[in-house]
């Protein structure tokens, strides 16, 4: 299968020389991936935009799949799933022209190494102590765009900032740095 000009499925080797395959999930993923999210540390599924250990949500997504909304991208060796990354699509109209990155990699496969849609930003948002993944974001030409206080809650009720990333897909935005 083919999308955006990437054949799939298509198999790499990992700096370690894991063998990988990459393929697009499909609605039938549903049991796996939600088998993937409960395998994930807890500290991991404090910052998921959906809780993917829940039926329903795993559900919501596979709809967003088959609507066109949503393209993912499953990692798998062994015959499970190491890892995901997802393209979403906004549905708010004035939003709309926005997509976001939403990605998780198992841990020990961490560290490895849109302009079609008419997309002209993908975000990507996380809470101010994800270091890592802010220093990641940014090393891929991502900017900060806005920090906004208390502005989500963790699964034990304690509220957080929260920190919105971009990167500008079509050229728009100019950065001073």
């Amino acid at each position: 299968m083919t999308t955006d000009g990437r054949e799939y499925p298509r198999s790499i080797r990992l700096k370690d020389g894991a063998q990988v395959t990459l393929r697009l999930m499909t609605p039938g993923d549903a049991a796996s991936i939600a088998s993937f999210a409960r395998s994930l540390p807890e500290d991991d599924l404090l910052f998921l935009r959906m809780d993917i250990t829940d039926p329903e949500a795993v559900a919501h997504w596979m709809r967003n799949l088959e609507a066109g909304l949503t393209t993912t991208v499953i990692a798998e060796t062994g015959g499970a799933i190491a890892g995901y990354a997802a393209l979403v699509q906004n549905r708010v109209g004035w939003q709309r022209h926005l997509g976001e990155i939403r990605a998780q990699v198992a841990l020990p496969f961490r560290s490895q190494g849109a302009r079609g849609r008419g997309l002209r930003k993908i975000v990507a948002q996380m809470t101010p102590d994800q270091k890592g993944a802010m220093a990641t974001f940014e090393r891929l030409g991502f900017r900060p765009e806005a920090l906004l206080q208390d502005f989500v809650v963790d699964r034990s009720g304690r509220t957080r900032d929260l920190v919105v990333m971009a990167f500008d897909v079509a050229g728009l935005t100019e950065h001073v740095d």
